[in-house]
């Protein structure tokens, strides 16, 4: 474990693990800290040393007293490049992989962007930023949107009956509504929400870019997706997909809750 310290933004706090010796950055999903790919010990564990970075507003990352203006305005694509080179003055400048999962790959994408003659791999289950979700979309840069957000997230009551009925009229699935739920049944928990997905809202990767990127570098690229994934499916994903010239793509019997011994497991027995 360690702390980088990223100008302009904050103090960030990593994990490291794995017994391998190529380094990988990676970047979790929301909800969880950069202890989440620990359980990935035979498959990414064997093969890298992996350190992994809490989010803003989760673990024991912290921001530099950004005002909640500030935080709901999203922070600059060019700030991300903090991380690898602030990793790059403990580390040393070398060769990296990166890894993603759900919203944590929107982070290794904009990296990507402006180091791929520096990345060997990249890996990213359940990926964001592969294609406009409408629904993220509505909630961060439409007004009538940002509105209804900021006002579910200030609501004691509003929250559980959005979720409610987003279920009902099948816009997520029971596991997706039990992971909304339980990230914002408390104040604490909403505003959380509320704060880190309007920070990272201008971590739009340019898919066309980080395509010709990989292509042109020959990065080896992983993309696993959940069957049953509703929220970042394979089929969101087919025109990234369908740019890059030799993909590895996993389809796996789950939903959008990947990082699991399940997957390990399936990793292992596909010679990831």
């Amino acid at each position: 474990m360690g702390f980088i310290q990223l100008p302009q933004v904050g103090n960030i706090h990593y994990h490291e693990y794995g017994t391998g010796t190529r380094p990988m950055l990676a970047f979790h999903g929301y909800g969880m800290t950069g202890r989440q790919f620990e359980v990935l010990q035979k498959s990414i564990l064997s093969q890298y040393r992996v350190y992994s970075f809490d989010h803003f507003f989760h673990g024991e990352t912290r921001l530099n007293n950004w005002p909640e203006t500030q935080i709901l305005s999203g922070m600059p694509k060019s700030l991300m490049r903090n991380y690898l080179e602030e990793w790059f003055n403990l580390h040393g400048r070398q060769r990296v992989s990166l890894m993603g999962y759900s919203i944590g790959a929107n982070m290794a994408l904009v990296l990507l962007e402006d180091y791929a003659d520096l990345i060997d791999e990249v890996i990213l289950m359940a990926p964001d930023g592969l294609s406009v979700y409408k629904g993220f979309n509505f909630l961060m840069h439409q007004p009538v949107g940002k509105l209804l957000f900021k006002t579910v997230t200030k609501s004691n009551w509003l929250a559980p009956g959005v979720l409610k009925s987003l279920k009902k009229v099948k816009f997520i699935d029971e596991s997706l509504y039990k992971i909304a739920y339980n990230e914002m049944d408390t104040p604490q928990k909403r505003q959380d929400v509320y704060y880190t997905l309007n920070l990272i809202k201008q971590l739009q990767p340019n898919v066309v870019k980080i395509t010709d990127q990989i292509n042109k570098h020959h990065i080896k690229c992983h993309l696993i997706f959940g069957k049953h994934d509703m929220l970042f499916p394979k089929s969101a994903a087919m025109p990234f997909i369908n740019r890059l010239q030799n993909p590895q793509v996993h389809e796996v019997p789950m939903g959008h809750w990947l990082v699991t011994a399940q997957l390990d497991e399936y990793l292992v027995n596909c010679n990831l």
